[in-house]
Parts: C-alpha cells; structure tokens; sequence
C-alpha cells in the first residue's frame, strides 16, 4: 500500500484499523469529525477487509476493479468499498496498487465534497 500511495496521504490507526487519509490538520471539514478515510486494512473474524474508498466513490475505479480480478480468475469478494479476501493470493495486487494510486488527495477531496452537497 505505501509504495502506491499518492504524495498527501497518512498512515494512521482509526477505527481499530491502520488507516491511510487525510489528517485533519489538512482538511478539518470531515462530516465525523474523524481524517477523511482513502483505504484502509483490518483483520475481522473471518477474513481481512481492505477498504478502498476512492472505489466506492468513482464507478470508472470499481470498473477496473473487478476487470482486473475477472482477468486473473479471481473472485472478487467485494462490497460498497471493501474487499474481503483470506489470503494475499485471493488479491489481484498490481489492480490493487493501481487503484491506490488512482487518486491524489486534491480528487478525493473534491468527490468527498461533491457527495456531501444536497
């Protein structure tokens, strides 16, 4: 995750989960008051979760996605913005790393904002 990372992100622990976002520090105006989450990892009961929230917001992101994983013969284990998986094999990693990479904070920014407009 940290080698495709875009310049602006932060590693942190939130939630119970290490965490990459963007600390408040740099931008306050989250709705939760919390660092606006861009991915994260945790280890639940049954299965670790990788959360990507750029997917979750931007369809052309979750597109690729689930091409990348159908070409490689891998079952995508996915929800809104998680990906569940057992072991780093059941992970399509360089279509991983590439959607990390996807987004520079300034894009995130604007999606998270755009989102919160009514």
């Amino acid at each position: 995750m940290l080698q495709h990372l875009p310049a602006g992100y932060r590693e942190t622990m939130g939630f119970g989960m290490i965490c990459y976002g963007i600390p408040l520090s740099e931008y306050p105006d989250t709705y939760n008051k919390q660092p606006l989450c861009y991915a994260a990892l945790a280890a639940q009961k049954r299965h670790y979760a990788l959360y990507l929230m750029n997917v979750y917001g931007d369809g052309e992101d979750e597109r690729r996605l689930r091409e990348a994983f159908a070409a490689r013969g891998l079952k995508l284990d996915m929800g809104k913005s998680c990906l569940r998986f057992k072991r780093l094999d059941d992970l399509a990693l360089d279509a991983v790393g590439a959607t990390i990479a996807s987004t520079p904070p300034a894009t995130f920014i604007a999606r998270y904002e755009a989102s919160r407009r009514k």
